[in-house]
């Protein structure tokens, strides 16, 4: 294979400019057997440029690298960020899979008009990201480990002033990953934050921009100094309704095997990971409600065994059971602490079709190589 060539897409070309020495293999290999979570890198990276004189131009891919920054660029002052996050999952036939990145694209998208920033086709999103998976293949783990890719934006006019910037720069990388929780228990615990709000009406809790996980680190500082692994946020307006955690959504189960999960609304990420559960659930049967479902409620139907189980989604942590949630006002268990039988299987429903274990009856997957 030569070390430059390019694969068309209408009017942008993705040059491939290979790494001249990628990682060895048995370096890779060692590496690849507890990669943790992002923190393994493999060989290369997408870059596409933007600028509002030119559009979208200078699309490659070539090996991973630092990005030359100036210390006047827009992103440093003003945060004029956003970014997704999908999996690569190693098919049984050697091949590899993403998961619905079609819906990653769109709200790519809708994070850009949100953020002011250019739309980037969905047909370019995905090009990027099938190069990258294509060209690092090898860097997918065995077992239940999978590439977690990381598409983003930045803003990188060099300037000083509050505007939208002229001049973007859009990248995917890939991180090799196992679990996401470090934990060995059956269940995460949570901590329920009534000092800090995630978003409020009219801002960007619906946008996957960085400002927003910036914000939710005092928060996780607090759960983790609480000895909890997550933190739950309530609305900013009453303070009393469950909205998310820091990373992910939230579900919860009921003693008639019924399921509920915070509406959107403006202040909620619309999980892709969450509309796969509502679809999943529906069709075996199992009734959803999207509502809205208050802290001093979840304590008092965990209290009465109404709540038989909860767990968080998304898809770095995939389908995580609630086991212990703690507050201010002291804590309570969900069911028996740990996980339960509709919790499972739903988990089990979502990385069936994930892994190509399952059938794919909504067209969700999309296949690399």
């Amino acid at each position: 294979m030569s070390k430059t060539e390019t694969s068309t897409h209408h009017s942008l070309q993705f040059a491939r400019h290979l790494h001249p020495t990628p990682l060895p293999a048995d370096q890779r290999a060692a590496l690849l057997k507890n990669p943790g979570f992002g923190r393994v890198f493999s060989d290369h990276m997408v870059t596409v440029r933007y600028h509002e004189s030119q559009g979208w131009h200078d699309a490659k891919i070539e090996p991973r690298a630092p990005i030359p920054m100036d210390p006047a660029s827009a992103v440093l002052h003003y945060a004029q960020e956003i970014f997704e996050g999908l999996k690569a999952y190693r098919t049984a036939d050697g091949g590899a899979t993403l998961f619905r990145p079609e819906e990653n694209a769109r709200r790519f998208q809708q994070s850009a008009e949100r953020l002011a920033m250019p739309v980037l086709p969905e047909k370019v999103f995905l090009e990027a990201c099938d190069l990258l998976v294509n060209t690092d293949r090898a860097w997918i783990p065995d077992g239940d480990g999978s590439l977690y890719l990381r598409p983003f934006m930045f803003a990188n006019e060099i300037f000083l002033g509050v505007k939208p910037s002229s001049d973007y720069l859009f990248l995917v990388i890939a991180s090799s990953v196992g679990a996401y929780f470090k934990t060995d228990a059956p269940a995460v615990s949570v901590w329920v934050s009534t000092e800090y709000t995630r978003a409020a009406p009219g801002g960007t809790g619906a946008a996957k921009c960085g400002g927003n996980y910036a914000a939710s680190l005092l928060a996780q500082s607090e759960a983790t100094r609480h000895g909890c692994d997550q933190v739950v946020f309530l609305d900013a307006v009453e303070q009393r309704w469950v909205e998310e955690l820091g990373g992910m959504n939230v579900f919860f189960v009921f003693d008639d095997g019924s399921l509920s999960t915070p509406p959107l609304g403006g202040t909620i990420l619309p999980g892709i990971t969450r509309s796969s559960l509502i679809t999943l659930a529906k069709d075996k049967g199992i009734e959803v409600r999207e509502e809205r479902y208050s802290i001093d409620q979840w304590r008092a139907d965990a209290g009465t065994g109404r709540l038989r189980e909860a767990f968080a989604c998304g898809t770095a942590a995939v389908v995580t059971p609630i086991g212990t949630v703690r507050s201010k006002d002291g804590e309570f268990k969900i069911g028996n602490g740990g996980s339960g039988a509709r919790t499972e299987e739903l988990k089990a429903a979502l990385v069936g079709i994930q892994r190509g274990r399952a059938a794919d009856t909504h067209g969700w997957i999309h296949k690399v190589f």
